[in-house]
């Protein structure tokens, strides 16, 4: 340290420009370091965003090859979210580092080429004045030579209004009759909601997940006071005016010739506790057959998953039912129901998914990382899941042909890769103990052979209930926001507006656009054209109206 200080020169001058060398490397050195995290941030959210788009990628290509799959890609878009936020703070830092020295740049990012905004948006065009005279020379006879246009996307926060409607009375001269205009429909008896807000307030609860106390909150904050009370009044009120709709959807789901059906559990408030409930699904989508009639969703709410409430949503149904292995379905494939037998198509992603789980290379190596017991791998569940994959790929190719089509493919190159599983499957559960988890999973298929050898007779049948399980998705989404229903009446309420929304996500319409207009028209719509106001024929008048216009 006295050496040090010993070698530092006595004259004043010499010091001052020794600390100034010294503070210029020492600010090069910090904006070196801030460029070297910025490319770093850099790197890193390019590859999240690469290995994000392969995911995407290997998902269009191959199908979701398990549950993880669809938590994959959201675990995936949340750090290409946290690392692209982190590669502009450190872009900042080193652009401000750079600007305190004059021999080191600032990192320029590549960022990914911007889309332009949509041609459908309202433009404003805020115009900078010109100079009225030559900054260089003073003269004033300047000349337009053009414009350059920067666009900045802007939101306009939501505007409440009141619509007073008003209605004159008039009285004749003549008789003395007193004439009024009729008062204007709405959605409610005495309602004051104007549609809009009535889809509004459904969409944000039901399609957004967001509990009325929540919007009640967020409406005080915006100058608009409404009681949780008011709200749920508005709420029961709007899903009874919207039973008609909910009743042509069960018809017409009920008129499938095949339905993926599936449910799931829904906590319901009970006193001091919160009971289990259940939201059963029945989805009708034909478009896997390249069939011409619109896809739908009915929900149903029970109380329990007693076998008795499938039976009854079923009761005057019959054809392909797609579903898991329940026993509650036991009685609907009985020979000699009536109307007549339902016929079980077993489902080969749940069959898949009891393999998987036994050679699950990733999450056992994750386990082990983590300290944690890791579990055995067993090469027979892998070869299980590739000769599962197999048929997969098949399938993939046949989907959206005709019946007929897929029925073609599915015997000539279907049948062979089934007749080898059989006999591999007898073969390695021979091999096996009774209890253990690979025979079960064996088992699972084995006792439904029937139903899983559905698909290689009738074109119309897919090997998988995801069209179900993708139906019930916002269920389990929903749970972790509004956590339980309040009572009984709560669960068959949000079973009508999940079908209602349901429907309309899988015809594409958007579900609160398509709300907000049938509450507006459906109080004095005529009821021999209901069908008119369901999504499909919605959309349909909405396109011919947009020509129209």
């Amino acid at each position: 340290m006295e050496a040090a200080v010993s070698n530092l020169p006595n004259d004043v001058e010499a010091l001052k420009a020794l600390v100034v060398s010294v503070t210029q490397r020492a600010t090069e050195a910090e904006a070196e370091l801030a460029n070297a995290r910025a490319k770093a941030s850099a790197d890193q959210a390019l590859i999240a965003h690469l290995k994000l788009q392969i995911a995407k990628l290997n998902r269009e290509r191959f199908g979701p090859h398990s549950e993880r799959s669809r938590r994959l890609l959201d675990q995936l878009e949340l750090q290409l979210e946290e690392l692209e936020a982190s590669a502009s703070e450190d872009d900042l830092a080193a652009e401000m580092a750079a600007a305190k020295t004059t021999s080191i740049a600032a990192f320029e990012r590549k960022r990914p080429a911007k889309k332009p905004f949509p041609e459908h948006l309202p433009r404003e065009r805020v115009v900078i004045s010109a100079p009225c005279s030559c900054p260089a020379c003073g003269g004033t006879r300047l000349s337009k030579l053009g414009e350059d246009v920067t666009e900045t996307l802007e939101v306009i926060p939501r505007q409440w209004k009141v619509i007073q409607t008003v209605r004159e009375k008039f009285s004749c001269r003549d008789c003395e009759q007193i004439t009024q205009p009729p008062a204007p429909f709405h959605v409610v008896p005495r309602g004051w909601a104007g549609p809009s807000f009535l889809a509004m307030l459904l969409f944000e609860k039901f399609g957004q997940h967001q509990p009325l106390n929540r919007q009640a909150e967020r409406f005080a904050r915006e100058g608009v006071p409404l009681s949780l009370s008011t709200l749920a009044d508005q709420v029961g009120a709007a899903t009874a005016a919207l039973m008609p709709l909910y009743r042509r959807i069960e018809a017409h789901v009920l008129a499938a010739e095949r339905l993926h059906g599936d449910d799931t559990t829904v906590p319901v408030l009970a006193k001091g506790k919160t009971d289990i409930g259940r939201l059963w699904v029945y989805v009708r989508d034909d478009r896997p057959f390249a069939g011409a009639d619109p896809p739908a969703a009915l929900f149903h709410y029970s109380r329990d998953r007693r076998g008795e409430h499938p039976r009854a949503h079923l009761a005057s149904w019959s054809g392909i039912l797609q579903a898991d292995a329940y026993g509650g379905y036991g009685e609907l494939y009985a020979p000699a129901r009536q109307p007549g037998p339902v016929l079980e198509a077993g489902c080969f992603a749940h069959a898949r998914r009891k393999f998987f789980e036994l050679a699950d290379v990733v999450r056992a190596a994750k386990r082990k990382s983590r300290g944690e017991q890791a579990g055995l791998i067993y090469p027979i569940a892998l070869e299980a899941v590739q000769k599962l994959d197999a048929l997969f790929d098949i399938e993939r190719a046949a989907n959206g042909k005709s019946a007929a089509e897929r029925l073609a493919m599915r015997q000539e190159l279907s049948v062979p890769l089934m007749a080898d599983l059989h006999v591999w499957l007898h073969a390695q559960l021979a091999r096996l103990s009774r209890n253990h988890d690979l025979a079960k999973a064996i088992n699972y298929m084995l006792r439904r052979w029937d139903a899983f050898t559905r698909f290689l007779e009738d074109g119309r049948v897919c090997i998988t209930n995801n069209a179900a399980e993708r139906a019930l998705r916002c269920v389990t989404l929903g749970r972790k926001s509004w956590l339980f229903c309040g009572s009984d009446r709560g669960g068959q309420r949000a079973a009508v507006m999940y079908s209602l929304i349901g429907t309309a996500k899988l015809g594409d319409v958007d579900p609160q656009a398509w709300l907000a207009d049938i509450l507006a028209r459906i109080a004095e719509h005529p009821v021999s054209r209901l069908d008119d106001l369901l999504p499909w024929n919605w959309r349909k008048d909405g396109e011919m109206v947009l020509r129209a216009a």
